[in-house]
């Protein structure tokens, strides 16, 4: 949807054969996948500067006991954000910086810049 609202401003279709990332960066707006990283890891940063007995807390950190099943895991929410602080190259430490994980997580794009 967002791609077609993009497209449909700038007057391109389909037909005219312009790449996603050219469209985006006309406009100067980041791609889904990086919006989402920022807010899995806005979301990761309020829980761990949580107090230790708050219920987002002891929800990440709960072990569930059992198996599952056969074949191959499905990918967990600690998972991936394991993975988006490797790609940034963030510590769990640096969350307690506020300024700096804000600068570190915070994508350059208008959208997610505060107004006022």
């Amino acid at each position: 949807m967002e791609m077609r609202m993009l497209r449909w401003t700038q007057g391109l279709t389909r037909l005219d054969r312009v790449r996603n990332d050219d469209v985006r960066a006309m406009f100067g707006v980041a791609p889904i996948v990086a919006k989402m990283r920022e807010a899995r890891l806005r979301w990761y940063g309020h829980v761990l500067r949580s107090d230790d007995n708050s219920v987002a807390k002891s929800a990440m950190n709960i072990t569930v006991e059992g198996r599952r099943p056969r074949g191959r895991p499905k990918t967990r929410w600690l998972d991936r954000i394991e993975e988006d602080m490797r790609l940034l190259k963030l510590t769990d430490e640096d969350a307690f910086n506020r300024g700096k994980w804000r600068n570190h997580t915070r994508n350059a794009d208008p959208c997610s810049w505060e107004h006022g």
